[in-house]
C-alpha cells in the first residue's frame, strides 16, 4: 500500500492554498514511491538551474504509467511568495490557479486515475520568466530523460502545450507512446475555446495504452 493511501487527504482543486495541505505533502516526500524523485529534484537544485518544485505525492510517483509533460513551472509552483498568494512548492493539479484547476477537472473527465500519472515540465525549473530559449529546452530535455530512467513502469508521455510539443521529437526513440494536447490555461480557453474543451478527449486517448496487460 502506498504511503498516501494511509493518510486522509482532501483531494479537490486548489487545496494547496492551505498551509496545512502543503505541510502534509512535504511530510510525504520520503515515501517509497517518492524518494527517488525527491532526490532528483534536490540534484536539479544543486545544479543551479532555478527554483525546482517537488513532485506531488498524491500522484503515482515512480509507479506512474503516464507522464504529463507541461511547459514550464509558474509562480504558483514556487515555494516563495507570488504576489498576494504563496506558491505551493509543488507541481500539482491542486495548486491555487486556474490552470491547475482545469488540469484537475480534465483528468477526472478523461477518466484517468491519479495513481497512474506523474506531472512534470519540459523545463523543470522556474526562473521568473515563461520564455523558453533553445538552449534551455535542450537542458530541459536532458533532465526529463534522466527522470524517465526513474520511472520503470512508464508507458506514455503527453506533451501539454505548444512549447512542450517542441520537445516531442527528442523522445521518438524511447519506446514510449507519445501524445499531444493543448494547454489547459486561461489563455487557451479565451482564444481557442473549442480546443480547450477538447483537452479531456485528447487525454483520454492514452487510456488504451494504460489498460494494456
Amino acid at each position: 500500500m502506498r504511503e498516501q493511501e494511509t493518510v486522509d487527504i482532501e483531494d479537490h482543486p486548489r487545496t494547496l492554498r492551505s498551509p496545512e495541505s502543503r505541510l502534509l505533502r512535504i511530510s510525504m516526500l520520503d515515501a517509497p514511491h517518492m524518494a527517488p524523485l525527491t532526490e532528483y529534484t534536490s540534484k536539479l537544485r544543486e545544479m543551479g538551474y532555478g527554483e525546482v518544485p517537488e513532485f506531488d505525492p498524491l500522484d503515482g510517483g515512480i509507479e506512474a504509467l503516464v507522464l504529463f509533460l507541461f511547459e514550464k513551472p509558474g509562480p504558483m509552483t514556487a515555494s516563495s511568495s507570488s504576489g498576494r498568494r504563496n506558491g505551493s512548492g509543488f507541481i500539482s493539479r491542486n495548486n491555487d490557479d486556474l490552470t491547475a484547476q482545469a488540469t484537475f477537472n480534465f483528468m477526472r473527465t478523461a477518466g484517468i486515475l491519479r495513481s497512474q500519472t506523474i506531472i512534470w515540465n519540459v523545463i523543470p525549473w522556474w526562473n521568473r520568466t515563461r520564455k523558453v530559449t533553445s538552449s534551455e529546452l535542450g537542458e530541459g530535455v536532458r533532465c526529463v530523460m534522466e527522470l524517465i530512467e526513474l520511472l520503470p513502469k512508464l508507458r506514455a508521455v503527453v506533451f501539454v502545450g505548444q512549447k512542450a510539443a517542441k520537445a516531442r521529437r527528442h523522445f521518438m526513440d524511447t519506446g514510449l507512446s507519445l501524445f499531444s494536447s493543448d494547454h489547459p490555461s486561461p489563455l487557451v480557453r479565451a482564444n481557442f475555446p473549442e480546443r480547450w474543451s477538447a483537452i479531456p478527449s485528447d487525454w483520454a486517448k492514452i487510456i488504451p495504452v494504460l489498460e494494456q496487460q
